[in-house]
This record gives structure tokens, sequence and C-alpha cells, in this order.
């Protein structure tokens, strides 16, 4: 944590290549790194510089939008984008050489006119419904989808460069199913004429527990960022390297007597005579309020100290008991870690996804745009 910013994430690119290396050293072929989000909340421009670094065939963003930042930000990988609406502009998609992902004859003929304007051939990859109820072509939309995107390719106004379906996660038995109608969909799409490049199913939870759904490529997010898809293994247990410490700066100390209130609502009250800390971190921040006497923690010279009473939108206050006599020693700015990399001694995103009842997902994709960003290079 550098400068005068009073709350940092602090991501390693150094951590992001790792991951990405463990993720093609694991499946052998193919990964598209996600980066939708604004890459899970660790910024996408430089999440995705490192992880074309480190080999990705190219990255996934849900939205236009995110997919014009990266190439404003000077990428200019392959990027594929799979939702957008009947008013997104197909002319900036094939202008900025976005590849779309479609599933639906109408955004086909979109495209196919806005190729046809440009002189260009625009890239796709159809994006299928398998079971998840979601986005992509249905079933009984294939054969004419398949068909149509073969005429298009013939006249030069289209290439059909992959295919895809997102998976439920649900259990082994959901997914295999799910497998099932997609391997029908390269059949029928094989017999149209089309011969995609990558074909893609597997998420994070696949890449690590399903090796039948690889095919040639997998389509990862939460590894990419060193966080674990399970409740049951760490990042350290599956080879990750977490890449984003939250760290922040003491705002102002406290003395208190013993049965002192904290906070809004006095949920808590010290039990002997303390010294508190307030943190300028709140649910603003991305410090869910759940996590409120839930048993959280944030580290303060190398040793836990409790985060007591009701979390505010702006702070937080932690009791430092635990530091004993070396409590009287803090001062305005000393450094906090309220979570990062636990073989450093951090409490870990997942921690706090339990502490409140949610997944590291929505741990990471909260912290808000007050908490600066800072990219390192750790090695």
């Amino acid at each position: 944590m550098t400068g005068s910013a009073l709350r940092t994430a602090e991501v390693s690119l150094d951590a992001i290549r790792h991951n990405v290396q463990f993720i093609k050293n694991r499946t052998g072929g193919n990964v598209i790194i996600v980066v939708k989000a604004n890459a899970y909340g660790h910024g996408a421009v430089p999440v995705g510089q490192a992880a074309l670094e480190a080999g990705a065939t190219m990255l996934g963003v849900a939205d236009l939008s995110e997919a014009y930042a990266l190439r404003d930000g000077g990428i200019t990988a392959p990027v594929l984008c799979w939702i957008h609406g009947p008013s997104s502009d197909f002319d900036e998609v094939v202008a900025r050489d976005i590849t779309l992902a479609i599933g639906f004859e109408s955004q086909l003929e979109r495209l196919a006119a806005a190729a046809a304007k440009a002189g260009k051939v625009a890239e796709l990859h159809l994006k299928l419904d398998t079971g998840l109820s979601r986005n992509g072509a249905s079933p009984e939309d294939w054969p004419s989808l398949f068909a149509r995107a073969k005429q298009l390719e013939n006249e030069g106004l289209v290439k059909v460069r992959g295919m895809f379906t997102h998976i439920s996660n649900t259990n082994d038995t959901e997914d295999r199913l799910q497998q099932e109608q997609f391997e029908r969909a390269i059949v029928a799409l094989r017999e149209a004429g089309i011969e995609p490049e990558y074909l893609h199913m597997a998420s994070s939870a696949a890449t690590l527990t399903s090796p039948h759904l690889y095919y040639n490529t997998v389509r990862v997010g939460l590894l990419t960022y060193g966080l674990s898809p399970f409740d049951d293994q760490t990042s350290a247990e599956i080879g990750l390297r977490p890449a984003m410490t939250l760290r922040a700066q003491v705002a102002a100390i406290r003395d208190v007597e013993a049965g002192a209130g904290v906070s809004y609502g006095y949920i808590y009250r010290v039990p002997s005579a303390t010294r508190l800390a307030l943190v300028p971190v709140g649910y603003a921040d991305g410090l869910r309020r759940a996590l409120s006497g839930a048993g959280a923690s944030a580290v303060i010279r190398g040793k836990r100290c409790p985060i007591v009473g009701r979390i505010s939108m702006d702070q937080f206050l932690m009791n430092l008991e635990p530091l004993g006599d070396e409590a009287a020693e803090i001062d305005l700015g000393e450094p906090v870690t309220l979570f990062g990399d636990p073989e450093q001694g951090a409490p870990s995103m997942d921690e706090w996804a339990a502490f409140a009842d949610t997944i590291n997902y929505e741990i990471a994709t909260g912290i808000g745009v007050r908490v600066a960003r800072e990219w390192v290079e750790t090695e």
C-alpha cells in the first residue's frame, strides 16, 4: 500500500500469471480467461494483459462495454462477449474486432449486416442452452441456426470460430446430461459443414474435476484470481495463489473503558478497558454488513484483531486487545490487512465469504470503487 490511499486492493500480477499457467498445464489446451466485472474486481486491463502473457488464448467478458474497455486499454487479442441486447451497436462490434456469442438467428443476421456494411468478416462463437434455461440457442433452434451460419460463412460475412455452453455445476450426473446435449450439437454443426476451432464447456470447477468436459478449450474465471470454487478445498491445496490483498490504514484511535458501546446499535460492548482502531472501510467498499458480529478479524502488526460492533458504510472498528502492550504503540496510518493470501498470514476471501454467508465471487466483485487498485509484481 503506497501513497495517501486510505484503502487499497493490491493485485499481484505474478499470482495471475501463476494461476493461468496452472490452468494451462492442467488442461493442455486453449484457455479463455474471463475478465468480466472488471476481472472480478481485480482490474480487467492489467489482469487481461498478464493472463495473455501467461498463455491465455483469448479473454471473455459479459457485455460490450467491458469488451470495449479492453480495446481502449490497448488489448488487441481476441475478446469474446456473450450478452448483448437488441439495441447493441453491431457496427462498432465489427469495427473493433469483438467476437460475439450468437444464440439467436436475429443476432446472426444483424452481425452479418454489420459485416457487409464494413466489408469485413465478423467472427463469432455459437452460444447454446443445454439445460441452464438462460442465454443461448435451444435445441429446436440448432438446425436452422447452424444452416444459416453456414450460408453466411459461404457468403464471406461471418466466421464461426467456436461453440460453447454454460453448465449448471449441480453434480456430475447433471453436467453429463448437459454434455450429451452439447455432443449432439457438435455433430449437428459438423453435419451443417462447420468445424469450429474452439469448443468450450468447462468452468472453473469443471476444470478441476471433469477433464471429460475440456474438449480443446476451457473457459475459466474464478481460478484465475487464485480462489477456490469448493467449500472443502483451499486455494493452496489446489495449487493456486490468491491475487488480491485488501489493505487499509488506521484513521483513528480511541481508548475506552470496560462496558463501552461500539458503533451503531451497541451490538458489542468491550469486556474490559482496551484500545480501538478505526479503519475506513465499510459496506460501501465491500466489507459486508453481514460480517458484523460474525467473528471476522483483520491483521495489524502480524496479529489478528477482531472486527467489533456494527460495520457501517465507511468504517469499522478493531479491538486491539490481542496486541497486548503493543496496542499502545499503534498510531494513525498503521497498516491493516483485511484479507489476502492465508499462506502469508492474512484472512482469506473465502473466510470473509463464510462469515457473511455468501460466496467468494460476491466478495471479490463487491470491492467498491473507493478502494484504489494497485497492480504489483511480487517476485
